[in-house]
């Protein structure tokens, strides 16, 4: 997991290769598109709401927080270009990149299951936060807007970490710990999702 191919190494400036540069950008202009939706809601916007929140405060904070979140998540990526070049913080990075790709990628498999699920009337999922809710309008919402970004998100990062590795036998080993590790989590979601195990929070 540590090593990096020698382009990234030669790299004028210090940074990785412009190869490994895309996905960092990308990772962050996604972000960022998510951030100014979360942002919408936060500063009042009510376009596209699915139900009556219990709180209209308690709902702007929630959207705030999560704007404020993604906006430092979106700076994350191109934040760490310049440590590539050094040995510890390389490791320190892909480290990351491993468990924000693994993390999205199953929040977006777990929660699209449970939404396929919700749709077809074999699933009851509770939203505590609406005192009145359209459910079939919240669950498409998820499905095709909140989902696919945390899907894109996580393939961006994991793009972002296979650039940072040398060769074919430690991108094998990288992937293939983050796709057990996707498939397990996604699993254990799933099945707490259903109520078959206990609680499991996915977001």
């Amino acid at each position: 997991m540590t090593e990096v191919t020698e382009k990234v190494m030669k790299t004028k400036g210090g940074g990785p290769s412009r190869g490994a540069k895309w996905p960092a950008y990308a990772a962050c202009g996604w972000a960022l598109i998510y951030a100014a939706y979360r942002g919408y809601y936060a500063l009042g916007g009510t376009a596209g709401m699915f139900g009556t929140p219990v709180s209209m405060g308690q709902w702007r904070l929630i959207n705030g927080m999560g704007a404020v979140i993604i906006l430092i998540g979106a700076v994350l990526p191109v934040a760490t270009l310049p440590l590539w070049q050094r040995r510890q913080a390389r490791v320190v990075v892909l480290a990351l990149c491993w468990v924000v790709a693994v993390g999205c990628v199953m929040h977006a498999l777990v929660d699209c299951t449970a939404r396929i699920l919700s749709l077809a009337g074999m699933l009851h999922m509770d939203f505590p936060f609406f005192a009145s809710i359209y459910r079939h309008e919240a669950d498409l919402q998820d499905l095709l807007l909140n989902e696919p970004w945390f899907l894109i998100e996580g393939l961006l990062w994991g793009a972002l970490g296979w650039y940072g590795l040398a060769s074919a036998r430690s991108r094998l080993l990288w992937v293939a710990c983050a796709l057990v590790a996707t498939v397990a989590l996604t699993v254990v979601g799933v099945l707490s999702t259903v109520g078959i195990i206990g609680k499991f929070i996915v977001g």
